[in-house]
């Protein structure tokens, strides 16, 4: 295996038969020891995380793949914490799209003028550009086709499958009496069509839970869904 990617919670390598493989790692984002789905830096490391996050991940993508939802996913290794995937090319150097169900995070952090804590958002999908060093600026539709990152059918067809997956999501947590607040994803064009589909993972990692209006920690999310 080529090693080609180091990432804040992933590695990425690629296999001869084309397909990559993400090694999960037990580092996590936040700052200070803290975690925070949304930082842009290794806050913590935790032992277990990356086998929770890929239990979590395996769980959820084999449920859209279910509902027919293209992804990367072809199969993963848990006691290994690898995941096999698609290849896939990035809108740019690659883009965050969240959907936001409360407004919690840097929603608040910008908004906070009008919006008050927790209040219910109704599936608010915004994008940001995936660039450390300006803190991921969130960028509009027309900045997106103006710029070259995407078309506006892109966006369209990234923007209805961000609500669609969310959803999905939230209806899984709410099974548990879990509240999904909001949620961040990644897209990718996959095949010689260059479809777009759900890649990167879904799991405690990317997304903000709260159960009886408590948060709940990403590997204790991991036991409450998978156990």
């Amino acid at each position: 295996m080529k090693l080609i990617y180091q990432g804040k919670t992933k590695d990425v390598y690629q296999l001869e038969d084309g397909n990559y493989l993400l090694k999960f790692k037990d580092d996590m984002t936040g700052e200070n020891g803290v975690f925070d789905p949304g930082a842009n830096t290794v806050g913590l490391t935790v032992e277990g995380a990356g086998k929770a996050g890929l239990k979590l991940t395996k769980m959820f993508f084999e449920k859209l793949r279910d509902e027919g939802i293209p992804t990367h996913y072809i199969d993963c290794n848990i006691e290994e914490a690898t995941m096999k995937v698609k290849p896939a090319t990035l809108f740019g150097n690659g883009l965050e799209v969240i959907c936001r169900f409360r407004a919690v995070g840097s929603f608040i952090r910008r908004y906070g003028m009008y919006a008050k804590e927790g209040q219910p958002l109704d599936s608010f999908v915004e994008v940001t550009l995936k660039d450390d060093a300006r803190q991921d600026p969130p960028i509009s539709e027309d900045a997106l086709h103006m710029l070259g990152i995407l078309t506006r059918e892109e966006y369209k067809i990234l923007k209805d499958l961000t609500i669609k997956i969310s959803n999905i999501i939230k209806d899984e947590l709410a099974k548990k009496g879990i509240e999904l607040y909001d949620i961040k994803l990644e897209f990718g064009r996959i095949g010689e069509d260059k479809h777009i589909a759900l890649i990167d993972e879904i799991s405690g990692g990317n997304m903000r839970a709260y159960k009886d209006g408590k948060y709940i920690e990403p590997l204790e999310l991991e036991k409450l869904l998978v156990n």
